[in-house]
């Protein structure tokens, strides 16, 4: 059986499945080489009963994950991953490969991710390209959850949301500023906490402040990481994650602006991992 995963530093989607044929999905916490070692996802694998019930079967592990880059980072990943899949080979790759892969149908494109934090490649329909961005959430992942996430906290704090917007804040989380500096100074994964604002946006998406706020964060994706490729210009550029998703309209309308054809935006790039690798699907030889 294969199993195939998409992973970012917030969850990390699965789909098993023989060739043909899907036969079942879980979830788990995200898998990052950069905040996370191998005892956190052995711990996270066994507490989950499906994969349990299912890891003796497995026979290969196609894993993409964010941070995945270089050889001794994936290496962190795989052996946590071996420890569990006894039975299998394990595969450990860059989370843009496998968002290209699922969007671009095999032929040249730019792919980008918009989730917990962003990043952006180009495919040359066989692989991708050296990527001078996906530089973290501290000086870049502009456009992603976790840019959006200290947008809002800072304005928050500094008082500057409008008022409804200020109430509606503290009514859903009720944080004061000794708890959100503890979260985001001293306590682990603090992109995860800050991109769990995003949902704020999403349910207050109609409010004006909250538009300019996501369109400006759109803008300066595109402005820093989209036309930078002169590709930008002459092939489709795709998007997967969660914010790209649902604010396809802004990003949309940013893409018309800059005079850029926009191609497949989809949430979840497992279900496209899983339709090319289950139908028969290779790595891409290097």
């Amino acid at each position: 059986m294969i199993l195939v995963a998409d992973s970012g530093s917030t969850k990390a989607d699965w789909i098993a499945g023989n060739i043909g044929n899907v036969v079942d999905e879980f979830h788990t916490k995200g898998f990052n080489p950069f905040f996370h070692d191998e005892n956190f996802i052995l711990f996270e694998l066994e507490s989950n009963a499906g994969l349990n019930k299912i890891k003796s079967e497995i026979s290969k592990v196609y894993f993409f994950g964010a941070g995945c880059s270089s050889t001794d980072r994936n290496e962190i990943i795989k052996k946590g991953l071996l420890k569990f899949f006894y039975n299998a080979e394990v595969v450990v790759d860059h989370d843009m490969l496998g968002s290209a892969l699922a969007v671009c149908d095999g032929i040249p494109g730019i792919t980008c991710i918009l989730g917990t934090g962003s990043n952006i490649c180009y495919f040359d329909g066989k692989n991708i390209s050296d990527t001078r961005h996906g530089l973290g959430y501290i000086i870049g992942d502009e456009g992603s959850g976790s840019y959006y996430g200290k947008k809002l906290l800072a304005w928050y704090l500094y008082k500057i949301l409008p008022p409804d917007l200020d109430k509606a804040f503290f009514d859903t989380y009720h944080l004061d500023k000794e708890l959100i500096i503890r979260k985001v100074y001293k306590e682990p994964d603090p992109n995860v906490f800050l991109a769990s604002f995003a949902r704020f946006l999403s349910d207050n998406q109609e409010h004006p402040f909250i538009k300019k706020l996501v369109y400006s964060g759109m803008n300066e994706f595109f402005e820093t990481n989209v036309l930078s490729y002169s590709e930008s210009k002459k092939v489709p550029v795709h998007f997967v994650g969660s914010i790209a998703w649902h604010f396809r309209e802004i990003l949309q309308a940013v893409a018309n602006e800059k005079n850029v054809q926009i191609g497949n935006i989809i949430q979840k790039p497992v279900s496209g991992l899983a339709a090319y690798f289950l139908k028969g699907g290779m790595m891409p030889k290097s």
